[in-house]
């Protein structure tokens, strides 16, 4: 078997994997037909090559949760790990338009596809030869072209760029590093601004608002209810302090402005839960906007450091924020619940917790009852007291 890696790629995209692979995606390769289908395999083609074809095929089943056209697409194991999925990046692509753009630490090829869907000049650095091929590749199945150069992205040549984005590494030789930490690191990647104005740098959804300078955005991204990233924008692309942005079926949705203060005086109204609650996305939480959400929705928070909104009638429909009815509302007391529940019909539950300690699995567990209802308890903190709810979907 040939220990060149892009040897190995090669061959698989050649004649005889295109087809091994068109066999494996239309093959059953689950538990023990996989096992069948490989020593059938083995018997009509080299070793190596069948084990390279069933991890790709393996890979691209997973990438199906990110890309649209993943089955015609090429990937490694950390690639796909870290790759942004397909929704996430044609947004980001979204504000390089007219750009000459260079995508440093470009892995895959996950932003580097929707950078150069749009047909503009893209240009691809990485150090890893096997993600370069890959990159390109994927860049085409597009229906983008792209350039590719193996370089240190430190010394990557900017002179033609307009644009830069870039993802630096979070995973080392020991794993996954700490929040906040990369290769190269944040202060490295935000002083490419000085050298091309406009400038994108991917973050982990847990970055700290202060490590970016305060002329930046930090956008804050989530698919449906699920904080996916953060992306850290140069003043030359900024339109805000913050951002959450929502990407559902509806399409993409926005919210920005300034975060609320530490001090928890947001000058929103603050009152005891009513008969509706709103859960904010993850990413408006995240991006500190949950004051600003109250403005747009009408409602008043239940604490002032509580991300829980409430209202007496039923607020506005919004993509930021899941709106729940309450059915009960009284002072936490978690030796009363499953009596309450009871009462209230409840069988399968969800437990929301903010502002207070606890295991949210473990009490699911002891209050899954037998009732027809699905409910969400909700144990928090409302005007400084423990707080607890019981709320339905609407």
């Amino acid at each position: 078997m040939d220990d060149d890696p892009i040897a190995r790629l090669e061959r698989l995209a050649g004649p005889e994997g295109t087809a091994l692979l068109d066999r494996l995606a239309a093959a059953d390769r689950s538990g023990d037909a996989a096992l069948r289908l490989g020593t059938a395999l083995r018997r009509e083609h080299d070793a190596g090559l069948v084990a390279d074809a069933m991890t790709q095929a393996g890979l691209r089943d997973r990438a199906a949760r990110k890309f649209t056209r993943a089955r015609d697409m090429w990937f490694t194991r950390d690639g796909l790990e870290q790759a942004s999925s397909e929704p996430v990046a044609r947004h980001r692509a979204a504000r390089y338009a007219g750009r000459t753009v260079v995508d440093l630490c470009c892995g895959i090829g996950g932003d580097l596809l929707a950078l150069a869907g749009t047909g503009r000049s893209v240009t691809g650095v990485d150090l890893d030869p096997v993600h370069l091929w890959m990159a390109a590749r994927n860049a085409a199945v597009h229906g983008g072209t792209a350039r590719t150069v193996r370089s240190d992205v430190r010394e990557a040549d900017l002179e033609a760029a307009d644009g830069v984005f870039v993802d630096p590494a979070r995973r080392g030789a020991g794993g996954r590093m700490r929040t906040g930490e990369s290769e190269p690191p944040l202060d490295w990647c935000v002083a490419l601004a000085g050298r091309v104005g406009a400038v994108g740098v991917k973050a982990a959804p847990g970055i700290d608002h202060d490590t970016v300078p305060p002329d930046w955005e930090i956008e804050f991204l989530a698919t449906a209810r699920e904080l996916k990233e953060a992306c850290a924008w140069s003043p030359e692309l900024a339109g805000a302090r913050t951002r959450a942005t929502v990407l559902d079926d509806d399409g993409v949705h926005s919210l920005h402005g300034d975060p609320d203060p530490a001090d928890g005086d947001t000058g929103v109204p603050v009152g005891e839960p009513g008969a509706w609650l709103l859960d904010p996305n993850p990413a408006v939480t995240r991006a500190g906007l949950v004051s600003v959400l109250a403005g747009a929705t009408g409602t008043r928070r239940i604490d002032p450091r509580i991300a829980f909104l409430t209202a007496d009638d039923r607020p506005p429909p919004t993509p930021f924020a899941r709106p729940l009815r309450v059915l009960d509302s009284r002072p936490w007391d978690q030796r009363r619940l499953p009596r309450l529940l009871r009462d209230l019909d409840v069988g399968a539950v969800d437990v929301r917790r903010r502002g207070l300690a606890g295991d949210v699995d473990a009490l699911a567990r002891t209050l899954r009852g037998r009732g027809s209802r699905r409910a969400t308890v909700v144990m928090t903190r409302a005007g400084d007291r423990p707080w607890g709810l019981v709320c339905v979907d609407p």
